[in-house]
Order: structure tokens, then C-alpha cells, then sequence
């Protein structure tokens, strides 16, 4: 399945900076169809409102989990700020990757 077009832009965003070994980007927001929150419905209709990341990049190397979540977020911050809702993020070094 093509990406649509909030996935590339984080794609671009991602690999632009930290040069990932690994990026996985899955678009989880059909998951979340119908779900409500305070100020309206949860996912947005064609989805590409919830994402599942998988980023692998040396870019981490010394960082803690919270660190490399927060390199993600500050990133993304434009995407978090409109289009996307909810990121969930698995940052890892190419060290900590068990195939």
C-alpha cells in the first residue's frame, strides 16, 4: 500500500535528520475509526491520524528512551500540531536491534 502524504512528509522528516538504518511507518489510525475524544472524533476520515514508528538510527547512540522520543516530537512537532494525533515511537540504536 502507498504511503499517503503525512507518512511521506514524516518519512522525509525522519530520514533527513537522523538517517535511519530502519524506518517503519504504520498508519494505525483505522484502528481508532469512530473513537471520540474532548473536541471531536479521534481519527480522521482517510485516516493518517495515528502512526506506529519503528525509527533504527546511530543518531541515537547515548540518548535515553525519553530523549529519543522527544528528538522524534520535536521533529514532527508541525505534524503534531495539525494532522496527527497520536504517535507511538520505537527508537532504537542499530546495537539494540534483535532481528
Amino acid at each position: 500500500m502507498a504511503e499517503g502524504p503525512i507518512a511521506t512528509i514524516i518519512r522525509n522528516k525522519l530520514t533527513a535528520a537522523l538517517a535511519p538504518t530502519r524506518l517503519e511507518i504504520e498508519d494505525d489510525s483505522a484502528r481508532h475509526a469512530g473513537h471520540h475524544h474532548e473536541g471531536g472524533m479521534d481519527a480522521r476520515p482517510g485516516g493518517e491520524s495515528h502512526f506506529n514508528l519503528t525509527v533504527v538510527s546511530a543518531a541515537f547512540e547515548g540518548q535515553s528512551r525519553v530523549g529519543r522520543q522527544r528528538a522524534v516530537n520535536t521533529l514532527l512537532a508541525e505534524e503534531l500540531a495539525g494532522p496527527v494525533h497520536a504517535l507511538s515511537i520505537r527508537a532504537m540504536t542499530p546495537s539494540e536491534v534483535v532481528d
